[in-house]
């Protein structure tokens, strides 16, 4: 629950710190210890706190900068949607400020924040997760907000901001779904966090449904649960290999994360696709160089980047509240994957 009347001194009492060093950190000010602004900023995420008048006086000046705030680090998918976006921004005039988004802060309070430092005239926020945030917080935002490539948007929030999304359970599906009608029945999963409605979960979840409705038992010792890098999805492909030496076929949830894997599996002598099939997710260029050449879901990148402008300069020319858009996606049939 947001504490209404909580205030900088509540923040600065709660953390154990004084009043001047909290507001250096709201402000981002160098001359604080990473330790000091690590526990003060957790103090402020726990307690949802928004600056005083930070989401109130976002529209008391006005530039021609539009910020494409981008969740995590440097992501190859993410990348292809900026340098389309970029491209639309500098043919209108618009200058583009990007930032990425790794910090503690939550996603609501990292879009207000990054709205009044630059004093934004609209913000796309590329992987950005709204549904958990309250909507308090979401009153005072009056600059346009277009979140991409999210989960579904939940009802309560259409109101608010626009978005462009997939259906992430549907396409992991398609996924699982392929593999099965190869002939695999023994298929792992790499995904990532497990909380509800993440990306994570909604791609499990369409793993699930395919293995239930080709009559497949579900086995929890063929999931693994890691992050978005080459290195964690390599190292739960080896635990996978250590442990469940009878599989033929691996999903993980994002492309890099099947190029990790795939290193672990040819690292120890088996061959792609011929000893284990490998699907990922994102359709990105690496996928495509990749050897042999990384079955995927591909999504819809450039078209994510130029409805996202489409969406945004309608929303700052007043010619629509508020649009949410589902984009389809595309299974690519490649050489990882084999029929047994």
């Amino acid at each position: 629950m947001i504490k209404r009347n909580l205030n900088i001194k509540h923040i600065a009492k709660i953390s154990g710190f004084g009043v001047s060093t909290v507001s250096r950190v709201i402000n981002n000010h160098p001359d604080v210890s990473d330790k000091t602004r690590e526990k003060i900023l957790k103090v402020i995420e726990e307690h949802n706190y928004i600056p005083n008048n930070s989401a109130r006086n976002l529209k008391k000046t006005e530039t021609n900068n539009i910020g494409l705030l981008v969740k995590g680090i440097y992501n190859p998918f993410f990348s292809e949607i900026v340098h389309t976006i970029e491209n639309r921004l500098n043919d209108a005039g618009y200058s583009m400020i990007i930032h990425y988004k790794y910090d503690n802060i939550n996603d609501i309070g990292a879009a207000i924040q990054f709205i009044k430092e630059k004093r934004l005239k609209g913000l796309i926020y590329l992987g950005g997760d709204f549904n958990d945030e309250d909507d308090e917080q979401l009153r005072y935002i009056k600059t346009p907000i277009v979140i991409t490539s999210p989960n579904i948007i939940e009802e309560a929030y259409r109101k608010t901001f626009s978005s462009i999304v997939i259906e992430n359970e549907e396409a992991a599906y398609n996924a699982v779904d392929y593999l099965i009608k190869l002939g695999h029945r023994k298929i792992a999963t790499i995904v990532t966090e497990l909380k509800e409605k993440s990306i994570g979960e909604l791609r499990l979840d369409g793993y699930k449904k395919a293995l239930e409705d080709n009559n497949i038992s579900y086995n929890e010792e063929y999931v693994r649960v890691g992050e978005f890098t080459f290195e964690s999805a390599y190292n739960e492909m080896n635990d996978l290999l250590d442990k469940n030496k009878e599989i033929t076929a691996v999903f993980a949830i994002s492309d890099i994360m099947a190029i990790g894997a795939a290193k672990a599996i040819l690292s120890r002598g088996l061959r792609i696709p011929e000893d284990i099939s490998v699907i990922g997710f994102d359709g990105i260029e690496y996928s495509r160089y990749f050897h042999p050449s990384l079955a995927t879901i591909e999504q819809p990148k450039e078209e994510f980047g130029h409805k996202s402008i489409d969406i945004l300069f309608k929303l700052i020319d007043g010619k629509i509240d508020h649009q949410h858009i589902i984009l389809d996606t595309k299974l690519l049939k490649r050489e990882s994957c084999r029929q047994i």
